[in-house]
């Protein structure tokens, strides 16, 4: 069994309507995860690299509640979500793969300061899904980034998306793509 860990972007709360839809429409347990200081009131995010350990205690929670290993979760989150999952998994927390929605890849209008240091320690499956227009990284930016994970890696584009997925065809291409990954996941354990 593959259970699913996801973390919301840094403007939001784990009701973000794409991981409220992947909660509700993958046939696996899924965590929707809400960062301390969200909870606390907050509107600005800590840099992510200082809530990777909060992330990694509440994977690390979730597995023991599931009864299974965090290496039988895959992990990630929207936006800044995914990039502290994947700063986790970096820095070792054992994980099945990374689900990264709308990963932020730059900050906007900075295309210079890419946050990929840490691709080259991430060995898992990592699925990235974002939309081809998305001010965060372009298709052309993530061509030169992905090659740098340490692991396997994938792209599904939404066409015509944004930052923050706004259609139905968008929806059903993330849900469609994330049960495909899962599959793919399981398949791997299975073997």
């Amino acid at each position: 069994m593959t259970a699913v860990f996801l973390a919301p972007g840094a403007g939001g709360g784990p009701d973000h309507p794409t991981l409220v839809l992947l909660e509700r429409e993958l046939d696996v347990p899924v965590r929707r995860y809400d960062f301390e200081y969200h909870r606390a009131g907050r509107r600005a995010a800590p840099r992510a690299d200082r809530v990777v350990p909060e992330f990694e205690a509440a994977v690390e929670g979730y597995a023991a509640e599931l009864g299974i290993d965090t290496g039988d979760i895959v992990v990630g989150g929207r936006s800044y979500g995914g990039r502290v999952a994947s700063m986790a998994v970096a820095g070792g927390l054992d994980a099945a793969g990374l689900l990264l929605l709308s990963y932020p890849l730059h900050p906007p209008s900075r295309p210079d300061a890419l946050r990929t240091g840490h691709f080259p320690d991430i060995g898992v499956p990592t699925l990235f899904i974002s939309g081809d227009r998305d001010e965060f990284g372009s298709p052309a930016e993530f061509d030169g980034a992905v090659p740098l994970l340490g692991g396997p890696a994938e792209i599904v584009w939404l066409e015509g998306g944004r930052h923050n997925p706004s259609n139905r065809a968008q929806k059903a291409r993330i849900v469609d793509a994330t049960r495909q990954f899962l599959g793919r996941i399981n398949d791997r354990h299975r073997g």
